[in-house]
């Protein structure tokens, strides 16, 4: 590591009461000697958390404090938009991945002239409730993409300042930033790393968390293989269901012009919308979605509100020029 440079750590945090002071205590030992910003977004707390992190009065720490619970990604979002170091790296809050990786990952990034390296979770500290949907998530955009990581879900993560701040993420997007980095053209390589097993508070993981993430990984997969040539997907679709609905129509007009009734039957009411209903609603989702990004990125807006920001040392523009 470069003690020239300046390091941006980036933590979302909700409900780690016991991890929040250890967890400043843990980066504090590992960037001894460096200059850095240890960015701490309270994603609306309901324990002890945002008091721990106070408590300890670090002057490296700078707290955000979201004004409800906006979601992992959106307060991953915050920090990113606050963070100014030359290098941005991001972990979880509830200790299980080790801040001691973090000074070989930067050298790695460095000597290979990389611009994410992510963390690989060896002897994972998890059940099988959480690795068995991530390892179906890992085997899906392996397949589907060119990324060759095998663990996307892996928290730890050191990117260089100009691919983290070119990521918007959304959803439950967080999950797959190495994908989205990738397809915006980033140089990624992965590297082995310790995970411990959680020691205090309890894990935020949910099912219905599984059903968002595989609408986020089809949305991103949708945007990297047709959002330039959406024809591709739509028109097909169109063209296969217009000519289904075309062939029911044909066949109910030569029944009916053969004098049967086809007043009653079935397929009257599949022929005429088909042609519609296999794009309707997917189409409506994507245009959403398109439409919600573009309200906030065209106005720079963000989908969370800030209650306050909170520095427990010198200003940050005044320790970047202090090398």
């Amino acid at each position: 590591m470069d003690y020239n440079k300046f390091y941006s750590l980036v933590i979302p945090m909700y409900n780690e009461e016991g991890n929040a002071g250890l967890i400043i205590d843990r980066v504090r030992d590992t960037m001894n000697g460096f200059y850095y910003e240890l960015i701490l977004i309270d994603d609306h707390s309901k324990d002890r958390t945002v008091k721990e992190i106070t408590e300890k009065n670090d002057p490296n720490v700078v707290l955000i404090q979201l004004k409800r619970n906006y979601g992992q990604s959106s307060a991953m979002m915050a920090g990113f938009d606050y963070a100014s170091g030359d290098y941005i790296i991001t972990l979880d809050g509830d200790l299980q991945n080790d801040p001691g990786d973090i000074p070989s990952m930067v050298d790695l990034l460095e000597e290979g002239d990389y611009d994410l390296v992510v963390g690989k979770r060896e002897n994972r500290q998890d059940s099988s409730f959480k690795t068995i949907p991530s390892k179906i998530a890992n085997m899906i955009i392996k397949s589907a993409t060119k990324l060759d990581i095998s663990d996307q879900g892996c928290a730890l993560k050191v990117f260089r300042y100009e691919t983290a701040k070119e990521l918007n993420l959304y959803g439950e997007n967080h999950r797959f930033i190495s994908l989205m980095a990738h397809l915006n053209g980033a140089s990624i390589v992965e590297i082995p790393v310790k995970h411990h097993a959680r020691k205090f508070g309890v894990s935020k993981y949910k099912i219905n968390r599984t059903f968002k993430v595989i609408n986020d990984l089809l949305l991103i997969l949708f945007n990297q293989k047709y959002l330039a040539k959406p024809i591709y997907l739509f028109g097909n679709i169109g063209l296969i269901a217009f000519t289904i609905g075309m062939i029911i129509n044909v066949y109910l007009l030569i029944e009916k012009l053969l004098g049967h009734d086809i007043g009653t039957r079935p397929l009257l009411v599949l022929g005429i919308p088909l042609v519609f209903i296999g794009i309707q609603f997917f189409t409506t989702g994507i245009i959403i979605d398109m439409l919600m990004k573009t309200y906030y990125e065209s106005q720079t807006k963000r989908p969370f509100n800030i209650r306050k920001i909170t520095s427990f040392g010198k200003k940050k523009e005044y320790a970047k020029s202090i090398y």
